[in-house]
């Protein structure tokens, strides 16, 4: 077997923060004796998540087993989810912004032997929906949790309770046509219909300024989607939420958002 080094884009900041996590679940548990050192842990972790690594390819680099590997991967997850903001902490933090914009992405996954709800007609492949909440910068704010991919956006951001958390909390949301009828503090662009068959001038004018803004919540999908492991997701669906929010956590770490 060849091995060569690799880099992971992250500061040390993030790796120490996750590092301490692991630490203290082990002295909670009075964990005796582990393959790894928490700090190698909390690497193995990042190059997984961040670079995409197989359980095979850390199983080799880490010289470990490969249920080693995927057990130390599923006890970090679980640790990070667990600190991940809900959807009404996450209105709160944008209700002291100017406005949020609101997106949605498909996260692609293996088929499943129940493929059908996960088959999204818009993308034409599986894979599950995720509503993004992105700062007027562009910053990633928010992600929900995964839904599957046939669930429509409007339907998704309803579903997880997004659209009232953002009104009750009077944050002005920018949003695409997909989710016109939202009502409540979303704002989308004009759209054509059988009554309104074409624009004004006006009205055309609104929807330029409407997606210079809104195009700004494309950052904010790059930037959870520059976690490799989001490239193709081959685990159970059901544990993309964790992933996700674990995820969320790391990357707050990452841009120095991070309180906790």
């Amino acid at each position: 077997m060849l091995s060569y080094p690799a880099a992971i884009p992250l500061s040390n900041r993030t790796l120490i923060r996750l590092a301490n996590l692991i630490r203290a679940r082990r002295a909670e548990r009075r964990s005796r004796w582990r393959r790894l050192t928490s700090g190698r842990q909390a690497l193995l972790v990042l190059a997984h998540l961040r670079n995409g690594d197989t359980y095979a390819r850390l199983a080799s680099g880490f010289s470990i087993s490969i249920t080693t590997a995927w057990r130390y991967v599923r006890e970090s997850i679980d640790l990070l989810a667990a600190l991940a903001d809900d959807v009404q902490a996450a209105a709160v933090r944008a209700a002291r912004l100017a406005y949020t914009i609101l997106d949605g992405t498909l996260i692609p996954i293996d088929r499943l032997a129940d493929q059908k709800p996960y088959y999204s007609g818009k993308h034409k492949r599986h894979g599950v929906n995720v509503q993004v909440v992105a700062d007027p910068a562009g910053r990633l704010l928010w992600a929900s949790p995964a839904l599957p991919g046939a669930v429509h956006d409007l339907t998704a951001a309803r579903t997880v309770g997004l659209i009232d958390a953002l009104t009750s909390n009077n944050v002005m949301t920018f949003a695409d046509k997909g989710y016109q009828g939202a009502g409540g503090t979303i704002r989308t662009p004009f759209k054509r219909h059988r009554h309104r068959p074409r624009l004004s001038r006006h009205q055309k004018d609104v929807n330029r300024a409407h997606a210079r803004i809104r195009a700004l919540g494309e950052r904010a999908i790059a930037t959870l989607k520059a976690w490799k492991l989001l490239s193709k997701l081959r685990c159970c669906p059901h544990r993309a939420t964790a992933i996700l929010q674990a995820i969320l956590v790391l990357q707050a770490v990452e841009d120095d958002r991070y309180s906790r």
